[in-house]
């Protein structure tokens, strides 16, 4: 499982790349530069995306709306064991735990994997699209493009070998405990994260430009060390769920004893160890930016020259914090397989040993699996920072288009102003496109003229005396620098413009009420996402439980074990359940970005994306740790704690799980995708933002 989604993931990308670099051009194309390439396969990442939240939410769906019913039904109301064969909906259940745990986990971790690369790879394109970054001498841009582009790509690939070498470290004995357990696995994650770690540092030595400023120890890429970072923050969100979740530690053993009252105080205290649990993985995520993008831009964070290095170290920490996932994930995949073990274990009617064995197992698999999504959820805030970034670069892409469209139409050479900002210089063939700061334009010395100038049918013509030209040199082939010839202020030319520049051109701070409004959407968006995929699953759970209860009220054959119950109709409650209710969550995603970009301008996107992102990653960590606790909780007490099975301690316990189900496997892992969709949707939809949002038409 883990090993087929990392070597699909990157023979696709590397696939995508090659058609592109060079298939494209043979079939008689224009050749693409590298920025159009990156951000071109950007859109391969929203694809990714759409699909692994459909599979996500759908799989979610189906898979605990049938754990819902069978569990209130079989094991509260009728007090038979989980997956009896008498429970109509145990099937149904089997096959859930296959289509969200391990289908839709898989869809979710190679939309996370591949979205951490794509991003990447385009921040590296963007931060050496200049010579500013390069050793003196050396003007080969397009080399250091190559290779900054080629580095996640080697990181990921070297993962999936070294990640083979830790799964064959992977042993235990017959009477392992849980721990024992964690222990073997740890044991090759452990191995993995640490040659990945030396590897790491090899690589960039290896590709990586030679950065003036930003090398260490005698001459190391600190782009290396960011990798690290990111392996070490994902170990530590992995140990930390671990601990959250785990029955061999406090808080899971603390919330089994709250069941003993009952089934409100085990909820209070499952919701409470969910919302405790979010503050060490945000801590980690906010030391693991920072340090990423310090390694990578050599601590010169107050140079903005190294900004778009610092943005390539957060995304590649990214790549470095997934690039043991072909490990991590086959250890998340195993625990719906022991699960599924043991439901046949107990169809079967084999020995209890056995099925003690799958419960060990199936115990060891909720953690796993919440590591898995603490994986998934951490990486996602990271790759999410990065995306912030290429939309960035994707709105420069935007502004050139706009800009060559449209001299098209000029009729004369000169400035012609096609926004409240934008201005577009037209020498003969030549297109130049620049940016003038609002600031700028509302000075005294040249407010009124610049108003004058209307674009509301067509750009208009700007007077040539308004600008000072620095034609610069012929030789060299530069354009020179362009400015307000009364304030001596200078446009920013599209082309060379930073990160910095383009959140200064579009205000892109608290104090404007757009990108306010887009915080308040972002974060409106997530809890609004949560209620529709739980809404969903208490309605198809309501349909699969009336379904269960009228089989055992008007067949009581199945009780006695002389009538087969009807399988196949809680299956198809499942699954039309899914495929319907998935659709409202998913346009959500989809249509947000969108919405908000035409109505807000750019600004408003940002402001939706860093909402969605902080709000989204917290409720998400608590989500999944709450759930893994609950169901850990309800195993502890299987195991023999407060009396076991059937006592009103366990049937306390199986109520706070049945509340969990949705939060763990439903809304909480499709919360990380949610946040990468928005980002890679605005991303591919940047270009509609920039030319046709009512900001850029001056409605608003």
């Amino acid at each position: 499982m883990g090993l087929t989604v990392v070597g699909l993931g990157l023979l696709d990308i590397t696939l995508w790349f090659g058609f592109l670099y060079w298939i494209w051009p043979m079939l008689g194309f224009e050749a693409l530069s590298l920025v159009e390439i990156t951000v071109t396969m950007l859109c391969f990442g929203m694809g990714a995306s759409s699909q692994a939240l459909f599979a996500r939410v759908g799989g979610g769906i189906f898979t605990k709306a049938a754990d819902v019913g069978a569990d209130l039904v079989g094991k509260v109301e009728q007090n038979i064991p989980e997956d009896d064969p008498r429970n109509p909906a145990t099937i149904a259940d089997n096959v859930g735990d296959n289509v969200g745990d391990v289908a839709g986990m898989g869809a979710d971790l190679y939309e996370s994997y591949c979205g951490s690369i794509l991003a990447t790879a385009a921040l590296g394109v963007a931060a050496y699209s200049t010579t500013s970054l390069l050793p003196a001498g050396d003007t080969n841009t397009n080399s250091a493009q190559l290779h900054a582009l080629f580095l996640p790509m080697a990181i990921a690939g070297v993962g999936i070998f070294l990640s083979i070498l830790g799964i064959y470290l992977v042993r235990t004995k017959e009477d392992a405990t849980q721990k024992n357990l964690l222990a073997a696995l740890a044991r090759g994650i452990n191995l993995s994260c640490l040659l990945i770690a030396v590897a790491a540092v090899f690589l960039a030595w290896w590709l990586m430009p030679k950065t003036p400023g930003t090398l260490m120890f005698g001459g190391l890429p600190g782009v290396g060390f960011s990798i690290i970072v990111g392996l070490l923050a994902g170990w530590l969100i992995g140990k930390w769920t671990e601990y959250s979740t785990s029955d061999e530690f406090k808080p899971t053993k603390q919330l089994a004893d709250q069941a003993v009252t009952g089934p409100a105080t085990i909820i209070i205290g499952g919701v409470a160890d969910g919302m405790m649990s979010v503050w060490v993985p945000v801590i980690t995520v906010c030391v693991a930016t920072i340090s990423a993008f310090g390694f990578a831009s050599g601590w010169n964070f107050a140079d903005v020259s190294y900004f778009a290095l610092g943005l390539y170290g957060v995304g590649i920490a990214a790549v470095g914090m997934l690039s043991t996932l072909g490990i991590t994930l086959a250890t998340d995949a195993y625990g719906p397989i022991a699960d599924n073990a043991g439901g046949n274990a107990e169809m079967a009617g084999l020995e209890p040993v056995v099925r003690e064995r799958t419960d060990a197992l199936d115990s060891l698999g909720n953690t796993t699996a919440a590591t898995g999504k603490g994986f998934a959820i951490g990486s996602a805030a990271l790759t999410a920072l990065a995306l912030l970034a290429a939309y960035v670069e994707e709105v420069r892409v935007g502004f050139e288009r706009w800009g060559e469209d449209i001299a098209v139409q000029l009729p004369a050479d000169g400035f012609y102003k096609a926004s409240n900002g934008f201005v577009i210089e037209k020498d003969g063939d030549h297109v130049h496109t620049y940016l003038a700061m609002p600031d700028d334009v509302r000075k005294p010395a040249i407010r009124d003229a610049w108003k004058a100038v209307g674009f509301d049918v067509a750009p208009g013509k700007l007077p040539d005396d308004m600008f000072a030209h620095d034609h610069g040199s012929e030789e060299t082939g530069e354009h020179g620098d362009v400015t307000f010839q009364a304030t001596r202020d200078q446009l920013v030319a599209v082309e060379s413009a930073t990160l910095p520049d383009f959140t200064r051109y579009y205000d892109a701070s608290l104090m404007n009420p757009k990108v306010l409004v887009g915080l308040f959407l972002g974060a409106m968006s997530t809890f609004v996402f949560c209620a529709m995929t739980m809404k969903a699953v208490g309605r198809a759970a309501k349909g699969m439980v009336e379904e269960v209860r009228r089989q055992f009220r008007e067949n009581a054959g199945i009780m006695d074990g002389t009538v087969m119950p009807d399988y196949a109709r809680p299956v198809a409650i499942s699954t039309k359940a899914a495929q319907r209710e998935m659709i409202l969550p998913s346009l959500l995603g989809l249509t947000m970005p969108v919405a908000v970009g035409l109505l807000l301008g750019v600004s408003g996107v940002l402001g939706l994306l860093a909402g969605t992102l902080t709000s989204g990653f917290c409720v998400a960590i608590f989500m999944a740790n709450a759930g893994g606790s609950w169901d850990n909780a309800k195993k502890f007490i299987e195991a023999g704690a407060h009396g076991g099975k059937g006592t009103d301690a366990h049937k306390a316990a199986v109520v706070g799980d049945t509340v969990g189900d949705p939060f763990k496997d439903t809304s909480g892992p499709s919360l990380n995708i949610l946040i990468k969709l928005m980002s890679m949707v605005s991303v591919v939809a940047a270009g509609l933002v920039v030319r046709y949002s009512l900001v850029a038409m001056g409605i608003f």
